[in-house]
């Protein structure tokens, strides 16, 4: 969590939120929504924490790690990883062709803080089951 942020009242983390998201509104070329996909995406997530977890892999061992990601799909990712200096891509310029992926700081930095969030989800993982059974027995009718 962000340092002193558990001392704001609602109206002040509401003003926070907001001038946070006029950031992502202001940004012309798309660069912060893009970046902030990442931490929405299941894939890219899987790599970063597949990473950090593990270390520098090759490939097919992150591939291997991930259940049901698709080799294209994990291709894509790292390109877009790497792109955005959350991942390094090692070329050992070796026959057979030799790659391996690590983490950048930048890219560890995005793993400490997805922490708090998937501890967030985690703890509150009952909670969403009441709800969703709550809401799917009050909606059963109208769907």
């Amino acid at each position: 969590m962000i340092p002193g942020i558990c001392e704001m009242d609602r109206d002040e983390i509401l003003q926070y939120s907001q001038a946070v998201c006029k950031g992502l509104r202001d940004d012309d070329d798309g660069l912060r929504r893009e970046v902030l996909a990442h931490a929405g995406s299941r894939w890219s997530l899987g790599i970063v924490n597949t990473l950090g977890v593990y270390g520098r892999l090759r490939h097919a061992e992150i591939g291997r790690r991930m259940h049901g990601v698709t080799q294209r799909m994990l291709t894509r990712t790292l390109r877009q990883l790497e792109r955005d200096g959350l991942v390094i891509r090692h070329d050992f310029s070796e026959i057979p062709p030799r790659v391996e992926y690590e983490l950048s700081d930048t890219g560890m930095e995005l793993l400490v803080r997805m922490i708090p969030l998937w501890t967030w989800i985690v703890d509150n993982a009952e909670r969403f089951r009441e709800d969703r059974l709550r809401y799917e027995k009050n909606n059963s009718n109208t769907m």
